[in-house]
């Protein structure tokens, strides 16, 4: 059974769980959000050892041939194009589309203080290296530290050669253990998509934030389902791009369900090699990059949120300046995004109402029931980055071997 048959049943049997069993009074709520809380943190118990180990055999391996710069060249223009794209496509699509205003409530602003661009940046690197091995959250860090010692390991090849080799072989270890946590996820996803299910149900009920979702369904099929697969097509000149897309399956009902960045990566990672062929070497590479800094996303849905905002607290239209303040402002933190791997795209909206002042400072809690959904298509929309990219990087520096789409798991 293909791996994406099987998330989509585990998704399927956590939308009629939640709407046939007593899962929304208070004590299944509670069963329910703690058991997705303990699934996720399992999900990501191995996210850091294969980001660490494979980070040292990719950079020993990219040095080694000469091709980390063409690599480090590619995926930095991607990063940053993917995330201009979607900011941009976000904010055309907001200025076009009239929503309906939401109703202003007097609720006073909740617990989420100390929010800041220090704050962003202070949390992409702990105290220690080895943080990384007791918080899951530092990618950035582990793949750092994996990367100095691989670049050092390819200056002396033959002295520190079994450097190298007990890096390669944790590397296939820790990445075949994570093949099974992610059979796992499939059923541990009933409960994750359950209480999703909840949240989306109760944001759902009161009609507001239907014409967002709408929206956001929207951009996400004119991103992934259109300029996505005619990047692929004429980029990497490849007749048939919407393989990355069927190859990406699994991975974007995941994020989308979870709102985790760091959760889905082992499945990134799994389909990136065994659907596309995207070989070790440069999938260790690219894919910590792209969850870390591939947060266009995240900028799309904090832009369209802030002006959904605006308009709700004014019927004056918006400035040009203030489009623009708020599209560069977007775009710019989300590169800072990478020590929160989950609800990254709510963080950023309050940053950006905080910052700009002017009675906005707590506005940000006219979508706060609808969060758990906008962070959820940030996801998405980040996780359909890291394929796309991955693949268009791996085909520019010849690191792929194309397999057949009847051989896709």
């Amino acid at each position: 059974m293909k791996v994406w048959v099987k998330y989509l049943i585990g998704i399927a049997l956590g939308v009629l769980t939640a709407v046939f069993l007593p899962v929304d009074s208070a004590t299944g709520s509670s069963v329910i959000t703690f058991l997705t809380e303990l699934f996720i943190r399992f999900g990501r118990y191995l996210v850091v050892p294969v980001i660490f180990s494979s980070a040292i055999v990719a950079i020993n391996k990219l040095r080694s041939s000469k091709i980390l710069l063409k690599s480090t060249a590619w995926t930095a223009g991607f990063i940053v194009i993917s995330s201009l794209l979607l900011a941009f496509v976000g904010l055309v699509s907001i200025l076009i589309a009239k929503l309906p205003r939401i109703p202003i409530t007097n609720e006073i602003a909740g617990q989420i203080t100390g929010l800041d661009v220090k704050t962003l940046i202070l949390s992409l690197f702990p105290y220690s290296a080895f943080d990384t091995l007791r918080e899951g959250s530092f990618l950035l860090v582990a793949f750092l530290f994996g990367s100095l010692i691989g670049w050092e390991s390819a200056s002396e090849l033959t002295t520190f050669k079994p450097v190298f080799a007990l890096a390669d072989s944790l590397s296939q270890l820790f990445y075949h253990i994570s093949v099974f946590f992610t059979e796992i996820m499939a059923i541990f996803s009933i409960a994750i998509m359950c209480n999703w299910t909840i949240t989306f149900r109760a944001a759902f009920a009161t009609g507001i934030y239907t014409s967002l979702v709408v929206m956001l369904i929207i951009d996400f099929v004119i991103i992934a389902g259109l300029i996505y697969p005619l990047i692929i097509r004429f980029v990497c000149h490849d007749p048939h791009p919407y393989r990355v897309l069927y190859a990406s399956l699994a991975p974007m009902m995941l994020s989308f369900i979870s709102g985790d960045s760091n959760l889905v990566l082992p499945l990134t990672i799994r389909h990136g090699k065994e659907s596309l062929g995207i070989k070790r070497r440069i999938s260790g590479f690219t894919y910590p990059l792209f969850s870390v800094f591939a947060r266009g996303g995240s900028a799309m849905v904090a832009i369209i949120s802030f002006i959904m905002i605006w308009r709700s607290y004014t019927a004056l239209a918006i400035s040009f300046s203030d489009i623009i303040w708020v599209f560069f402002t977007a775009f710019g933190l989300s590169f800072l995004l990478g020590g929160t791997p989950s609800g990254g795209s709510f963080i950023l909206l309050t940053i950006i109402c905080t910052a700009y002042g002017k009675g906005f400072e707590t506005s940000y809690l006219l979508l706060q029931p609808a969060a758990v959904i906008l962070c959820s298509f940030a996801t998405l929309l980040d996780t359909a980055t890291a394929m796309f990219g991955s693949y268009v990087v791996s085909v520019k520096t010849k690191m792929v071997e194309h397999h057949s789409i009847t051989h896709f798991i």
